[in-house]
């Protein structure tokens, strides 16, 4: 399984109880990688090991996961200590990973922390087809537009002619058939790649010496994240010998066949170094390693310090707008899928694949049209982007916005925040992912928000969201996740997430990233049976309905030590988004009418 990207999705620890966590994080392409989730908590010669992911921002932790990986390359094998039964539970007790739509689940009926979504479609919508399409607009990476699950639910604009190389409709933008490529150029190219903010800042003030005190901040953040960039690169190499080894072991007492789980599992020898690579190996599976993670790991490292730490790179040439004009339009182009559409993908699938169709995975939402636009590189968005795609999906009919990105600094927020007022004046919904440092937002930035930066203020239809997880009751908050009692509205699974990616594929995904679009969809579901309502309507409704835990003692995402306080803590409402609630809630708000 795979983690998030982006600085909203991008350095995300994991929690205990359950294997430890190492989750390679929001890398932006993570590709299937299924996470075992082991019913013990195997300890000895490493203890609590920390996302790798996380070394970009907490380089104190290093030695810690540095020593697991050494640990585990050592070609003497320590001794391991009897491993510890993990807490029992509903999903985890007697199973190696969750049901695949756990999320999807009810916490009453099947005894998962889910969203009821499953429960919501037999009791209360069984015979009731959506009274009307819901447009909603997916800023992201770019989706696999022709994908078995989400071709019939992609949104075409009505008054738009393909190919013919012209704006038929007069918004300025010529064939946006699907949606728009806001990072593409005329020529057909695409920025694959780009710069993290503080290196952009960085670039643009370096020329002037002395250097600023702020320019020397953003110098000595950057000269920082490289050295710890590059000490990660070396820390993924360990990991993946040392995944080499114990899976070389494992095949070589089998004989013949895939490793798998459950065939390691089942191993039982007298031999010592067999049983201990039986054991590291479930462990690191059982946290998201895999082969195929730690390559991508190894890839996203590498692009990070090649790309998106290097002030020398800049890949805005291929766009071809002037740059400087923070309210030009038109740029870009229609392709909207991108070279790698992975992150888009799957978070189009959570939102409205299609259901009972007998492939894949069911959406959330029923009556949806997916609105495709394109902004997010492998590296930090930006502004002047954001802002263009905000205003696209508000004049081009979109109800709800997705937003399952972030970062730390934004230079032109005013131009973000314009937008944002605009879409918000037009009646649209917002959600956008709390992201997956594990921080307060109370003390961290996390761009874009609701809150204006001139004039002070915030949006009104807007939800910021938390990722929740399942398993142990303490371990209800995913352990990346963002939180604020004041600025985290509620939460909504994220971890383990099975959907859609592209070459008509599907894997498990997590990071807030995830949790947002499950908000999204159960949104676009309200609005799909009760037109009536406003967009400050659903939100209330989703806020209010929201599955209260704001009492139950959990792990504080971050927590070092396995600090505990209550979820009610975490965000204003202590809730877990409930589709089954909301629409009841609906119906009483749209006067009793179905």
């Amino acid at each position: 399984m795979t983690i998030d990207p982006r600085p909203v999705a991008r350095r995300p620890p994991y929690p205990v109880p359950r294997p430890p966590p190492f989750i390679p994080g929001e890398y932006r392409n993570r590709r299937p990688a299924g996470n075992l989730r082991a019913g013990a908590v195997y300890r000895g010669a490493f203890v609590n090991p920390i996302n790798p992911e996380a070394l970009l921002m907490k380089p104190n932790r290093l030695s810690g996961v540095l020593a697991l990986a050494l640990a585990l390359a050592a070609p003497a094998p320590a001794v391991l200590a009897q491993t510890t039964p993990a807490p029992a539970d509903a999903t985890s007790a007697n199973s190696l990973e969750p049901p695949v739509n756990w999320w999807l689940l009810d916490a009453g009926t099947d005894r998962v922390r889910g969203i009821s979504a499953e429960r919501a479609y037999r009791e209360l919508l069984a015979g009731r087809p959506p009274k009307r399409q819901v447009v909603v607009a997916i800023i992201d990476s770019g989706i696999e537009i022709d994908h078995p699950d989400l071709k019939d639910v992609i949104w075409t604009n009505p008054r738009e002619t393909a190919g013919n190389g012209r704006d038929d409709d007069g918004n300025g933008y010529v064939d946006d058939v699907h949606g728009w490529d806001f990072i593409g150029g005329r020529d057909g190219r695409d920025v694959t790649v780009d710069n993290y903010e503080s290196v952009r800042l960085y670039r643009a003030c370096r020329a002037q010496q002395p250097l600023t005190a702020e320019c020397q901040g953003y110098k000595t953040s950057l000269d920082k994240d490289r050295a710890e960039a590059a000490e990660t690169l070396e820390l993924i190499r360990q990991y993946g010998q040392a995944f080499q080894q114990v899976t070389s072991i494992l095949q070589m007492h089998l004989g013949s066949g895939d490793l798998t789980p459950a065939k390691a599992q089942a191993i039982s020898t007298m031999r010592q170094d067999v049983m201990q690579a039986r054991d590291l190996y479930l462990q690191l599976v059982g946290a998201g390693i895999t082969k195929d993670v730690l390559d991508q790991e190894l890839k996203s490292t590498q692009n990070k310090l090649q790309y998106g730490l290097n002030p020398e790179f800049d890949p805005r040439g291929i766009v071809g707008d002037n740059y400087a004009d923070p309210n030009e339009r038109g740029y870009g182009n229609g392709e909207v899928e991108g070279p790698d559409a992975d992150h888009g993908t799957h978070v189009a699938g959570i939102v409205g694949a299609v259901r009972g169709n007998g492939i894949g995975v069911d959406g959330v939402a029923t009556g949806v049209r997916i609105m495709v636009l394109r902004v997010v590189p492998d590296g930090d968005e930006r502004d002047k982007d954001v802002a263009n795609a905000i205003r696209y999906a508000a004049d081009n009919g979109a109800q709800v916005i997705n937003m399952s990105f972030g970062k730390a600094f934004s230079p032109q927020k005013d131009v973000v925040d314009a937008a944002v007022k605009y879409a918000d004046s037009k009646g649209v919904l917002m959600v956008h992912a709390a992201g997956n440092g594990a921080a307060n937002l109370d003390t961290e930035g996390n761009f874009p928000n609701k809150y204006y930066r001139t004039g002070g203020g915030a949006a009104t239809n807007w939800i910021e969201v938390g990722a929740s997880s399942f398993g142990a009751a303490d371990s209800l908050a995913a352990s990346f996740s963002n939180y604020s009692a004041t600025k985290v509205d509620l939460f909504a699974p994220g971890v383990s997430i099975q959907s859609t990616i592209p070459n008509g594929g599907y894997t498990r995904h997590e990071g807030t990233s995830m949790a947002a679009p499950v908000v999204t969809g159960v949104a676009a579901l309200v609005m799909a049976h009760y037109p009536e309502l406003s967009a400050t309507q659903v939100k209330e409704i989703l806020l209010q309905s929201a599955t209260r835990y704001a009492d139950q003692s959990v792990v504080r995402p971050g927590a070092q030590q396995g600090e505990r306080i209550p979820f009610g803590q975490l965000s204003a409402t202590g809730g877990i988004v409930n589709v089954y609630e909301a629409l009841r809630l609906a119906q009483q708000r749209a006067g009793g009418r179905n």
